[in-house]
């Protein structure tokens, strides 16, 4: 008996597909996964991404936090497939702006193999400064980070 090697990494014309779990207790009534977990799911996916890239995310003090005292402004979601079981799928992750103070990124809820779209939408954030909760510029490390994932970078 021969080893099969691993499968190979889907080639993506832009952004990072991150492996997720779906687990039972993810679905609901219906057996379905249930339409608020796509978002926790989605947000997993980037806080592994950027802890990847070495940022550890909020630990209890804002102002430490710096690029990750940030505000949602708008989440837009659209299901195309029910996804009806357990088990491995990923979220496809991309910037589709990144502004002075505000980003939009964009997401697929996806086979693990990235071929099949579950779900899809975009999110915007704010940076906020800690003290004032008012909009904050992104620091330097973070937007060099983020325009790697733009989706144009023209």
């Amino acid at each position: 008996m021969t080893a099969e090697a691993p499968p190979a990494a889907p080639v993506l014309a832009y952004g990072r597909l991150i492996p997720v779990t779906v687990h039972f207790d993810d679905l609901d009534a219906l057996g379905l996964l249930h339409n608020a977990r796509y978002p926790v799911m989605v947000e997993r996916a980037w806080t592994a991404l950027w802890n990847e890239r070495g940022f550890g995310g909020f630990e209890g003090d804002w102002e430490a936090a710096g690029d990750f005292c940030n505000a949602v402004k708008e989440l837009r979601i659209s299901y195309e497939a029910p996804i009806n079981r357990p088990g491995a799928y990923a979220v496809h992750l991309w910037l589709e702006r990144l502004g002075n103070t505000g980003l939009t990124y964009g997401f697929r809820f996806c086979s693990a193999d990235g071929s099949v779209t579950y779900a899809h939408g975009t999110r915007v954030l704010v940076r906020l400064d800690a003290g004032t909760l008012r909009p904050t510029p992104w620091s330097d490390r973070f937007r060099a980070l983020g325009r790697e994932l733009l989706r144009s970078r023209g």
